[in-house]
């Protein structure tokens, strides 16, 4: 088994993590009648990897949720809000970005680091209107999950681990990664004007257009384009909450063959506790995943909520014609209400075939970590 050093600032940042006690960013009135808000959060998590030969382990920010900070500047205009929102990860070393042959830099922050800069203009009667670098119309709607679990376990299963490679059974590294293998569907973030209708009884369509501006300049991410559109349902049937999607993403690639996306998945908690969660994509160039999770989550001690998950995810066609991949995983995620942090352990295994006569190892990761918002 292979022990990385635990890096300096996430290290010290831990350290903060486990002896803070809760915070919250309070709210500065303008003078103008405007408030500011800041917020943000720490996610630090001890990942391992068995490919079936070695065992890695390392501290990491867990890309599922990544550490980040942000403010809010808010302006009333009679009905409707303007808002100025800047969020930015911190630019730890992330869970998706390990392997067996690369180690990310500690610390590391760059302008693609940016999750949003953005001007969001609220009108109860027109709907949302956004400018700038933030979220498409379809990001979210591909991951809605009611179990409580998403921290340890979700469809985006190459957040814990998608940097690491499959191993054949003579040991020999094979170039696919758990990310590309175990592929999920969803929604990105870009320089876009993004339009929302007003919510009609849980019901909401959206709508963007945006272009990738973080790229670096002589990469071909640059001039990619996006364009997508979505409808999104939120609401309550008696005591049983709902989260639903559907989705459609297009992204233009100059030299590459146009990528076109199609996802959904739905979220249900019932008054008892019990939760359902279903996700499915398909993409033109990437073939197709189904993604089924049961949950529980109860108040079996004082302290806060416990919430327990076993999922399955099952995909074909994602790096080559006819292969498939198969993974189960199972989680507990449990709240420590009085200090706004979540505890997490999930496990996952991996199973993949193609249609060569490479036979590939099973693997397994492990993933232990807290979010402490603030």
């Amino acid at each position: 088994m292979t022990y990385r050093t635990i890096p300096f600032p996430i290290f010290l940042a831990t350290s903060a993590l486990i002896a803070s006690p809760a915070l919250s960013g309070p709210v500065y009135e303008t003078g103008s009648g405007g408030t500011f808000q800041y917020y943000g959060q720490l996610n630090f998590a001890i990942t391992s990897f068995d490919d079936g030969q070695d065992d890695t382990s390392q501290l990491t920010d867990n890309e599922a949720s990544s550490s980040r900070v942000g403010f809010l500047l808010t302006q009333p205009f009679g009905e409707n809000t303007l808002t100025f929102r800047f969020e930015t990860s911190i630019g730890f070393a992330a869970s998706d970005e390990f392997s067996q042959d690369f180690e990310p830099r500690d610390f590391d922050w760059d302008r693609t680091n940016l999750r949003h800069v953005d001007l969001i203009y609220e009108t109860p009667r027109f709907g949302t209107f956004y400018l700038g670098q933030g979220s498409m119309a379809s990001d979210g709607i591909g991951n809605f999950d009611g179990s409580g679990t998403g921290l340890a376990t979700a469809v985006s299963i190459g957040d814990t681990a998608g940097g690491f490679q499959l191993r054949d059974t003579t040991g020999a590294l094979t170039g696919i990664e758990i990310g590309d293998a175990f592929a999920n569907f969803d929604g990105t973030r870009a320089g876009r004007i993004r339009y929302d209708t007003p919510s009609f009884n849980g019901f909401q369509l959206r709508i963007a257009a945006g272009e990738n501006i973080l790229a670096d300049d002589d990469t071909s991410a640059s001039d990619d384009e996006f364009y997508d559109i979505a409808l999104a349902y939120e609401g309550e049937i008696g005591t049983t909450e709902i989260e639903a999607g559907i989705g459609y993403q297009e992204r233009q690639r100059p030299g590459s063959d146009d990528r076109e996306d199609v996802f959904g998945s739905v979220g249900v908690k019932l008054g008892n506790g019990v939760s359902f969660t279903l996700a499915t994509g398909d993409r033109n160039t990437a073939g197709t995943y189904v993604y089924g999770k049961v949950g529980y989550e109860a108040d079996w001690i004082p302290v806060g909520s416990t919430a327990i998950s076993l999922d399955y995810y099952i995909g074909d066609d994602a790096v080559t014609a006819g292969d498939e991949a198969d993974s189960w995983g199972i989680a507990i995620v449990q709240d420590f209400d009085a200090q706004n942090i979540e505890a997490y352990l999930g496990y996952r295994d991996y199973s993949y075939e193609d249609a060569t006569a490479v036979t590939y190892q099973d693997a397994s990761s492990v993933i232990l970590g807290a979010r402490w918002r603030f």
